[in-house]
C-alpha cells in the first residue's frame, strides 16, 4: 500500500482524480444495457469516495516540506 496522504492540497487532487475517473464511467455506461451489477458498480465506487473523504477529513494535516 503507498503512504498516506495528509496534506490538504494532495487530498483535494486525489479526490479529484477520483471524482473524474467515476464521472468517466458514468459517462461510458449505456442506459438502454445497463445491468444491475454496473449500478452497484457505481454504488460501490460512490461509497469509497465518500469513505476516503471522511478519512480525509479526521486526518491530521502535516506541515509541507
Amino acid at each position: 500500500m503507498g503512504k498516506s496522504i495528509t496534506d490538504k492540497e494532495q487530498q483535494v487532487t486525489y479526490m479529484k482524480q477520483r471524482l473524474s475517473m467515476f464521472l468517466d464511467v458514468l459517462d461510458a455506461i449505456e442506459p438502454e444495457s445497463t445491468e444491475l451489477e454496473d449500478i452497484d458498480r457505481l454504488i460501490a465506487m460512490v461509497d469509497d469516495l465518500d469513505t476516503k473523504m471522511q478519512q480525509f477529513k479526521n486526518r491530521p494535516e502535516t506541515e509541507s516540506e
